[in-house]
């Protein structure tokens, strides 16, 4: 076999079965190995921003890497963004990226580039194949790289001759380290915190976000009157019905410094410090009040839930201990559309173990209160802050659960950096609503133009914030690309697109035109 062989093989036999894909020359032996190697399937994307993208929503639900393929320096580069995001996630990536073949690169043809400089920003892991026998254990590598606790981006660098060039075989993916518990004394820690004062806050974070975490925290919050929440932006997070709601910090400064103004102390589960995403002039970077201790009981990578099963043990807290949840009443909107009705009508309509991932921005800010009396379903963030997420992460998450509907919620300044999704969810058969806010604008740009102080917009300003001339239509797109789709303007309206969209198999795009 060659090394493109060699390397497939490797990746099948060490659990990496799926492939998001945007080959080119460079890549074609990997593509054709493709045909001789039973159990990769490979998935299509016609921009590197989705396939990188796909990856990242494929591990938040999957929990196991994809593997990407990308075309040398400027296709990395196309697809950074998102693994930027993915960086951030916390989710196991491998990138294939295609080189020049090594005598190649001397000669500095138009796509040299430096591709390890390129990787360096996302990847905790990065090397080159130096020769085709050296491919299946470089791949083992990355792999074991990307199952490491917490989980990493692993980059590949496959040089033409090194996929083409006679291999050895098959490399095995070395075992992987034990997931690291958690320390006793930081346990100890935050119950004798959380004992002293109700005026604590627990900030949960990463695996504490899950159902089991979730519900362990609301027996903590029950016997010590503690408050719970989580950061701004979470990776993944259990809600719904049944499960224990809790508040994100809010993003906006203002908002957030009073949420948090009245907490002693804060203990972090694998959260790290409450800080503003931007900074603005005359406003505090950090965002918890003067004076508030800080005490971390896990860090990323830490057995969270296993943390907090201690803690609710050190503090004798059961679940006879939670306290009843405010009672959020569902009744479908009627009339005109606004952020609430908007709000109401997703709840309403959200299916049972729903996917929603969420990069509505601004059109998303009031979902939070009535989807926790929605259908039990996970909610996914952007949490690199790089748009163009949510298409290409709806379109990896409904890869990973065939079985799950997924909701995808985006704004049309964002949907428009990876419309190209559609084409692959359309081409795979996938189970994802699109649901785009078109507000015709980057509607969040012009609250920001205001927070930074810059003074109101004028001709030219407006022209930079604005989506007409010409306005898109996002119904046409979705079709142009294999999705159907219809504009709506009426909440009535929305509430029969959304039932019709999830009902339907395949999937299906909705402008909201507000």
């Amino acid at each position: 076999m060659n090394g493109a062989e060699s390397l497939v093989r490797t990746l099948v036999g060490g659990g990496v079965d799926i492939c998001f894909a945007n080959p080119g020359t460079s890549e074609m032996h990997f593509v054709a190995a493709l045909d001789r190697v039973e159990g990769m399937r490979c998935v299509l994307g016609l921009f590197e921003g989705v396939v990188t993208g796909a990856a990242d929503g494929y591990f938040r639900m999957k929990g196991t890497p994809a593997s990407t393929l990308l075309h040398l320096g400027p296709g990395l580069a196309n697809g950074v963004a998102n693994l930027h995001n993915a960086k951030k996630a916390l989710s196991g990536v491998v990138n294939i990226v295609g080189q020049h073949a090594g005598y190649h690169i001397g000669y500095n043809a138009p796509l040299t580039s430096d591709i390890e400089g390129l990787a360096g920003h996302t990847s905790a892991w990065v090397r080159t194949s130096p020769d085709a026998k050296s491919v299946a254990r470089d791949g083992a590598a990355a792999i074991a790289a990307a199952k490491s606790s917490p989980p990493q981006i692993a980059t590949l660098i496959l040089p033409a001759d090194t996929a083409w060039n006679e291999a050895e075989g098959v490399a095995q993916v070395p075992t992987a380290a034990q997931t690291s518990s958690y320390s006793p004394q930081a346990v100890d820690n935050a119950a004798k915190v959380l004992g002293r004062s109700a005026q604590t806050l627990l900030l949960l974070a990463g695996s504490a976000l899950t159902e089991r975490g979730l519900a362990l925290a609301a027996q903590i919050s029950g016997k010590t009157g503690c408050r719970v929440m989580s950061p701004t932006q979470n990776s993944r997070i259990a809600r719904g019905r049944g499960r224990f709601a809790i508040d994100r910090i809010p993003y906006v400064v203002d908002q957030a410094l009073s949420a948090l103004k009245d907490f002693k102390s804060i203990v972090l589960v694998e959260a790290a410090d409450p800080v503003a995403f931007f900074a603005y002039p005359n406003k505090p970077s950090v965002l918890k009040p003067a004076g508030c201790e800080v005490h971390r009981m896990t860090a990323v990578g830490d057995n969270s839930v296993a943390a907090l099963e201690a803690l609710a043990h050190a503090l004798h807290a059961t679940p006879r201990d939670v306290r009843p949840q405010a009672y959020v009443e569902l009744i479908k909107p009627t009339g005109p559309l606004t952020l609430n009705s908007i709000a109401q009508a997703i709840a309403c309509a959200m299916p049972e173990n729903a996917i929603v991932v969420d990069e509505s921005v601004t059109a998303g800010r009031n979902l939070v209160q009535p989807t926790r009396a929605a259908a039990p379903h996970d909610w996914l963030q952007d949490m690199g802050g790089a748009i163009g997420f949510g298409t290409p992460a709806a379109t990896g998450a409904a890869v990973a659960c065939p079985d799950r509907k997924v909701i995808s919620l985006v704004g049309d300044g964002s949907a428009m950096y990876t419309i190209q999704s559609l084409w692959t969810q359309a081409r795979e058969g996938l189970e994802v609503v699109t649901v785009v806010f078109a507000n015709r604008s980057y509607q969040i740009l012009r609250g920001e133009f205001d927070n930074v102080g810059a003074g109101e917009p004028g001709k030219r300003a407006q022209d930079m914030l604005q989506l007409d001339r010409p306005t898109i239509d996002f119904v046409a797109l979705g079709k142009s690309m294999g999705v159907p789709g219809r504009a709506i303007t009426t909440a009535d309206e929305f509430n029969k697109a959304l039932e019709e969209a999830i009902r339907e198999p395949g999937p299906r795009l909705i402008e909201v035109q507000m």
